[in-house]
């Protein structure tokens, strides 16, 4: 049985980074503006490192390399051959982030050979007022939309959410986006890195030029449907296991762990868990790892048959 394996985070600063990562992971970092830990990633330069163990040093797709089916499952394998198809973050939103969407998995390999990206969010944490942009307020085309992008009106017609801890927002490719100032939350998505930004409130990076819009490119990756409702819906009050969000790309659940929990898996996938508050210990077969907030692990294939919690703790879970 392959134990669990934890991975150096890869702390990411950036222009709308905040200081809440760090003390939240409980972690020094001389680091500012910390927008962003890639917990586990299969992302091309960013590939995560164990962090110990007898595999530490080796990075996410040498081990892909090593355990093969025993790792990812034999079903995830034949889907994604030695890709691993899911990338774990954290993000700290000190400022608004700009206003992105995604191409699907068709789109992206047609034009960057890469899967698309369908995330979703988890809000741990929420300042006053805090917002979330998730898709459209009334119905556009097209050309509407450069047009709005043109005049620096796309906000008008981009859907406002408040979030509170606990909020979940589903965002398939194509629903245009945005994290507002104040937010803490946990990502899951698909592995990829290509994002079109639409508006990015004329801001300016640190050299004082206005950053590029990829106003083309987005306008036909962009879902233009008008949908009743953009926030996920679950009783934010039940213990144990919680289904959140599952697609087509992964199944993301909520834990509360009071003493003891049985985590529920997909069969035949690794699965990730996040501890998103207090303290457990994770165990699958004979093996326990300890897990404190801000920690995640992965969970090979070949022991998630069976996976337990003890201790008092908030987790959440990604399988492919």
């Amino acid at each position: 049985m392959i134990a669990p394996f934890k991975f150096v985070p890869y702390l990411k600063p950036v222009l709308w980074g905040g200081d809440k990562i760090a003390p939240f992971k409980g972690i020094k970092c001389d680091c500012e503006n910390i927008g962003e830990s890639w917990e586990i990633s299969g992302v091309p330069g960013h590939e995560s490192v164990v962090s110990e163990g007898p595999d530490k040093g080796m990075t996410l797709p040498q081990l892909v390399d090593k355990y093969g089916e025993s790792l990812m499952g034999k079903r995830v394998i034949e889907r994604y051959g030695d890709t691993f198809p899911l990338l774990i973050k954290l993000i700290d939103a000190k400022k608004d982030l700009s206003v992105q969407v995604h191409p699907d998995d068709a789109l992206a390999e047609k034009r960057h050979h890469s899967l698309g990206k369908t995330e979703m969010w988890y809000i741990v944490d929420a300042g006053p007022g805090a917002k979330i942009y998730a898709g459209l307020s009334e119905k556009i085309t097209p050309e509407d939309y450069t047009r709005l992008v043109a005049e620096k009106k796309i906000m008008d017609v981009v859907a406002c959410h408040d979030s509170s801890p606990g909020d979940i927002f589903f965002l398939p490719a194509g629903r245009i986006h945005a994290i507002g100032a104040g937010n803490l939350l946990a990502e899951i998505q698909e592995t990829s890195d290509i994002t079109y930004r639409v508006y990015d409130f004329d801001r300016r990076d640190a050299d004082g030029n206005l950053r590029e819009l990829h106003t083309e490119l987005a306008k036909d990756a962009i879902d233009y449907t008008v949908y009743p409702d953009y926030k996920g819906s679950y009783d934010k009050s039940s213990k144990g296991d919680t289904d959140l969000v599952k697609c087509g790309h992964f199944d993301v659940r909520r834990v509360i762990v009071e003493g003891r929990c049985d985590v529920a898996v997909e069969p035949d996938s690794f699965v990730s868990i996040m501890c998103l508050g207090g303290e457990c210990v994770i165990h699958t077969g004979d093996v326990s790892t300890a897990m404190r907030r801000g920690e995640t692990i992965l969970v090979p294939a070949s022991s998630a048959a069976s996976i337990s919690a003890t201790g008092d703790a908030t987790l959440l879970t990604a399988t492919a």
